[in-house]
């Protein structure tokens, strides 16, 4: 499924399992149970060699480095906002520790979906929504350690090994705290009709500025005619 406070840009390939007939017939016969082994488009981009990113500093040091730049020290206290930075300490990296991952459709219970996820396959799908359905993805976080500069989400969805959907959403910079931070998504509509019902796989990842990769899950759900029965 494409997508789940502080948005800088948004790049998003719709979500289309309607493909040719030709391709379709071609995906279903010889792809058929085949897992995700596309590369994500982000990973094409990786340098072969590891880059340099220069040294890296703890809040502090920052503090302290940029005390003779006026404007970028006020930025970097106004980002800080009221963080205890004696309970800090003195780490140079940033950790990002995603607390949950939340699917909310009007008139139905949250469907929260559980950390980490287990390996799914199509016959054990992670959870299933029903076409034509509003939808908005949820998810909180919390910051600890250092700054996490340019916390990028990226969600990728393939339907009988064909990509239909590739959502990239800047989600921003953010200073470490206690209180998880909460982003919601913009509401989407599952597509419907015959193509598009079926299993779906789906690869979600966090990733900073640095490429420091913070969740990176695989799974498979459902679109469904309609609504699953409870048992």
């Amino acid at each position: 499924m494409s997508a789940v406070v502080g948005s800088l840009s948004t790049k998003n390939v719709k979500f289309n399992p309607q493909v040719g007939e030709e391709e379709l017939g071609k995906s279903m016969n010889d792809r058929e149970g085949e897992e995700i082994i596309e590369e994500d488009e982000d990973d094409k981009l990786k340098p072969e060699g590891e880059v340099d990113l220069g040294p890296r500093f703890s809040i502090k040091e920052q503090l302290e480095k940029d005390k003779d730049d006026v404007s970028l020290r006020k930025w970097k206290e106004q980002l800080l906002g009221s963080v205890d930075l004696s309970a800090i300490g003195e780490s140079k990296e940033a950790e990002v520790k995603i607390q949950s991952l939340t699917i909310q459709c009007p008139g139905r219970a949250d469907l929260v979906l559980p950390l980490p996820f287990t390996k799914t396959s199509k016959s054990n799908s992670l959870f299933a929504i029903k076409e034509g359905s509003r939808y908005r993805l949820r998810f909180s976080f919390i910051v600890v350690g250092n700054i996490v500069s340019g916390l990028k989400y990226t969600n990728t969805v393939w339907k009988t090994g064909v990509r239909v959907d590739h959502t990239k959403k800047m989600l921003g910079t953010f200073s470490p705290q206690k209180e998880p931070y909460v982003y919601e998504m913009e509401e989407e509509v599952t597509p419907s009709g015959m193509f598009a019902r079926g299993s779906y796989s789906a690869r979600t990842k966090f990733v900073d500025d640095d490429g420091k990769c913070f969740l990176d899950v695989s799974y498979h759900f459902e679109i469904q005619k309609n609504w699953a029965t409870p048992s």
